[in-house]
């Protein structure tokens, strides 16, 4: 049986080697609740607990105290988002405008349409071909005073980047409160919360070779931001999240933040080599082929292919030992076009025709050119099926007609 070849390493990343390693102890030998102080199994496990949350922080560029552990990104862009505008109102600012972008992922979309039923005012801001928020246009919907206003670091589908440096001023001039999606681009690409100036940012351990079921929000200290938690609890992290943690996925996270830091840059430019190799061979093996959004700012590993004649499924189910997708896995299930895709122009059609590559670290140079060899005879089978089935409609075609002309005759 032939190898499976995984190139969608936007949808998860495998544990880190070193990653398993470090949790390992903490399901068997050191099990203890991390909120039980008064022995020292409990006492070892809570500062496990630290170390951790002081490399997502590190990862950040924020300090440890503004890291508050969730289950993952989904969670935290709820709690940000839904916490941070229902705090607000609780203490009666009559604002209630809240921002983001079509683009998003499905839980920051779903978030701020969710809060309609209470009151508040959601406002979907369009993007260009290119995938980006034009400033202007975030500009002009911050005429309107405004709660929050959420945008991603890096598009789970595409890769492309958010231009954050020059859209949170206009955020902070406005007074709102901004929040960033970075699932995407945690590990990737550098951040620092600070120098961006975000007030709230998420991020998931599965998306940087850490465990799933295990994420992180930032919440900015100075100016303090305050949330209304989701849920009620015990009180846990700062009584933002309650619920007790989960010591060996966030030990999993912290050494995976580690690595993160450690390697990045070498990553990113080993990355950028192999997905520029495979788009050159891509693009002169099927003329036509197209890059969906902006290629100049894009995460180092991502590719968003749009065919020229065949539709992504087709060659997707033909591809056999290699592991891409048509687009983010919240929604790869749907049998309707990219809402990503479509919000920056595409039509149906060409949405259809598009499909999400992602290499990682553990992608090879000799993956490329399995994978492009794979896609290449991929594309041609698909044709050749169209080919056969449209000669098979031509001779049925002329059955039916020569079938008229004898029956014909005979009256």
């Amino acid at each position: 049986m032939t190898a499976e070849l995984y190139l969608d390493y936007q949808s998860t990343t495998p544990c880190d080697p070193a990653v398993v390693q470090a949790m390992l102890p903490w399901f068997t030998t050191e099990f203890g609740n991390p909120h039980s102080a008064d022995h020292a199994m409990g006492r070892r496990a809570w500062d496990a607990v630290e170390v951790a949350r002081a490399e997502v922080a590190a990862l950040l560029g924020a300090d440890a105290r503004e890291v508050v552990f969730t289950s993952g990104a989904t969670e935290a862009n709820n709690i940000a988002i839904k916490g941070a505008v229902r705090h607000l109102a609780a203490r009666g600012d009559t604002r209630r405008r809240v921002v983001t972008v079509a683009t998003e992922h499905k839980c920051v979309l779903e978030a701020v349409r969710d809060l309609a039923a209470e009151g508040f005012d959601p406002v979907i801001l369009p993007v260009g071909p290119d995938g980006r928020l034009d400033p202007e246009t975030l500009r002009a919907a911050l005429a309107v005073p405004t709660l929050l206003v959420s945008i991603m670091a890096a598009n789970n589908e595409t890769g492309v980047l958010h231009d954050l440096a020059a859209l949170a001023p206009i955020v902070r001039a406005a007074g709102a409160l901004l929040h960033s999606d970075m699932a995407q681009a945690a590990g990737k690409t550098a951040l620092d919360v600070r120098a961006m100036d975000v007030d709230l940012a998420s991020v998931s351990a599965h998306k940087l070779y850490g465990p799933k079921g295990v994420g992180a929000l930032y919440v900015r200290r100075r100016p303090r931001v305050r949330l209304a938690p989701l849920f009620s609890g015990g009180g846990q992290e700062r009584g933002v999240r309650s619920g007790t943690l989960p010591t060996p996925l966030l030990v999993g996270f912290g050494e995976a933040c580690r690595i993160a830091r450690t390697d990045r840059v070498a990553e990113a430019r080993r990355m950028g080599a192999l997905r520029d190799g495979l788009l050159a061979r891509l693009q002169a093996a099927i003329p036509g082929i197209a890059v969906n959004g902006s290629m100049a700012h894009r995460l180092p590993a991502n590719l968003n292919l749009c065919l020229p004649d065949v539709r992504a499924l087709d060659v997707i189910a033909r591809a056999e030992g290699l592991c891409i997708s048509t687009g983010s896995a919240c929604s790869s299930a749907e049998l309707v076009p990219s809402y990503v895709l479509t919000a920056m122009g595409l039509d149906a059609d060409a949405a259809a025709r598009s499909l999400r590559l992602a290499v990682g670290r553990y992608t090879s140079a000799a993956d490329m050119d399995r994978a492009a060899a794979i896609l290449c005879r991929a594309v041609e089978d698909v044709r050749a099926a169209g080919r056969e089935r449209a000669a098979q409609s031509a001779d049925d075609g002329s059955t039916q007609d020569d079938t008229a002309r004898i029956a014909e005759c005979r009256t």
